[in-house]
């Protein structure tokens, strides 16, 4: 199954995250199938590949909780069902 999830990358206490299409089965930071976006928690920074991400749930990906509520506030899931 593929989900979406964040990938970690950055300098300790400085943290960032991309968001990334992957095989559920892998490992946090494994190789992504594709990139779809980044997030930093600390400046509340979001960045998305919109089109790609509403692909990728169509074709079924799951996301995780976290990346699910990042999705919620950028309002992805209405392009999704329209």
């Amino acid at each position: 199954m593929i989900k979406l999830r964040l990938k970690k990358y950055g300098k300790k206490r400085e943290v960032s995250y991309r968001i990334v299409a992957i095989n559920s089965s892998s490992r946090r930071d494994g190789r992504p199938l594709e990139e779809l976006g980044f997030y930093n928690p600390r400046t509340d920074e979001t960045r998305l590949n919109v089109p790609a991400i509403v692909t990728r749930l169509k074709q079924g990906a799951q996301p995780s909780d976290t990346v699910r509520s990042i999705l919620k506030k950028a309002q992805v899931f209405e392009q999704v069902n329209g």
